[in-house]
Order: C-alpha cells, then structure tokens, then sequence
C-alpha cells in the first residue's frame, strides 16, 4: 500500500533526485541533507529492532543481554566503558538491541535495499529521515549538550553528562522519543558505511509508527522491483558493494556470489 509519505522511483534518473531531495542548506549555500537513509529489500518491513524481535519479554532481556556482554567481551574490545559505546559495539557485532542501523549515505541505503537476490520480486524501500528535525522532539535536557557542540546527532561522550545508562534515558521524558547516535569506529565497516544508529528512548517502541504520528519528518522511496537489476548493476560499478562495505573475506564472497549469479533468483 502506498501512503502519502511514499514516493515512488519511476526510473533510475527519477531516483537520483528522490535520494538528493533537499539536500541543498541555504545557510552555507552548499549541498549538506539533513537526511538519514535505510534501505530495506521488502517495502512492507517495519522499523523494527532486532530487540523488538525477541517478543514481548524484550524490555526484560535487554538488560541481561547488554550486562553479559559487558561482563564477557574483552575489554579492549570497547573504548571507554560508556554504556553508549557498549551498546554501539554490541548492536555492531549482532546482539540484539534496541538500535537500528542507518547511513548518512544514500547509495549505502540502496545498497542495502537491493543487496538480497530472493527478494528481486518485490518492491524495496529506502525511509528518509530528517534527523535535524528529530531533535525538536528531544527532552529538554539533551538539546544543551547538541547546542554545546554545535551539532545535531550525539555521541556517547555528549550522553554520558545528562544520562549514563539506559533507564535514566527513558525517565528523561514520560512521551517515547528517537536520537541519533554516532558509534565509535572500532572498525572499517563502521566507516565504510557511514554508519549511525537510531535509538528510542523506549525498548519495546516502534520508530515507524513514531514517525508517523510525527509527520514532516520522513518520507519514503518506494523501488520497485522492476529497476532492482539495474540499480544492482549500476552500484556494483560505482563500487558500492559488499566488498568495501564489509571489508574481509565474508564481504568478498558475498560480492562475487551475486557478482557471477544470473538474472534470476530460482537458483539463489
């Protein structure tokens, strides 16, 4: 179903204009979008964390999950001993959080949205985020330290000040509500992918139905599933794939695997 936030890509020119749609500043009379991308192979996928995902006990497990990774990672593994920067790493290496992965890039998003053959049938999706305009809707307590720095996405060190742990994260304001945060790069991938992460203030709150009852600050870019070859083949040219993406081995196969597939997904 298409909703009045849903932009639909006719083609791959159509495209470029969507993934740049208002990214010129007036302030600086440069090109800086406010926007942060994911893309998702399947249009109907919700924002939905991989915490989320556990079921209804989720708000329960975080805290254990999150301590037994504090108690058995090794300790050079983590810079500082932020819970910030504890949780960055966590969700970075595939413990269930309540964080979710997104870019400052859009062709890393449309990566992302059609990077998986066996969905080549469906339409993809690509959400675009304000995350400038996110903040208007932030607890009073953390708009100082984004005015101090002179900044609108936080980092663990801007956190740590107002809030260090993750339920007085949530008593800062009785309403859920989304930051972005910066991780650390602890490594290339972090890097490579221009990576952030979104957090709500809740474990068990969906970001999508809170963007939607926030409107203005979101659309979405609909790819359908016919320009899926051709976006495909065009970024694997530009070099956006696996290989840089995922730095390593398990990047490289992946990249060559799709590299010397067919056009088809019955063998995939």
């Amino acid at each position: 179903m298409i909703t009045q936030s849903d932009i639909v890509a006719r083609d791959w020119l159509h495209l470029q204009e969507l993934l740049f749609r208002d990214s010129y500043d007036t302030k600086i009379d440069r090109f800086r979008s406010s926007y942060v991308y994911r893309g998702l192979s399947d249009r109907s996928y919700e924002l939905k964390t991989s915490l989320i995902r556990l079921g209804s006990a989720s708000a329960v497990l975080e805290r254990h999950l999150l301590r037994n990774f504090r108690k058995y990672a090794r300790r050079n593994d983590v810079p500082g001993d932020s819970v910030w920067n504890w949780l960055a790493v966590a969700q970075h290496h595939g413990l269930p959080t309540r964080l979710l992965d997104w870019t400052y890039s859009p062709y890393v998003a449309l990566h992302f949205a059609t990077a998986n053959l066996t969905k080549f049938d469906t339409d993809g999706v690509i959400w675009c985020v304000n995350y400038v305009k996110t903040n208007q809707y932030l607890p009073s307590a953390l708009h100082e330290p984004l005015r101090d720095e002179g900044s609108n996405v936080f980092t663990p060190s801007m956190l740590d000040p107002v809030c260090n742990s993750l339920r007085q994260l949530e008593s800062l304001q009785p309403d859920p509500f989304a930051l972005f945060l910066e991780p650390p790069s602890v490594d290339e991938r972090i890097v490579n992918q221009h990576a952030l992460f979104s957090m709500m203030s809740n474990p068990t709150t969906l970001f999508n139905p809170w963007l939607e009852s926030n409107p203005g600050i979101f659309f979405r870019i609909i790819i359908p599933s016919a320009l899926k070859w051709e976006i495909r083949d065009k970024l694997d040219q530009a070099n956006i794939t696996e290989r840089v993406l995922f730095p390593g081995l398990d990047g490289l196969s992946i990249w060559l695997k799709r590299q010397y597939s067919p056009k088809t997904t019955e063998t995939i």
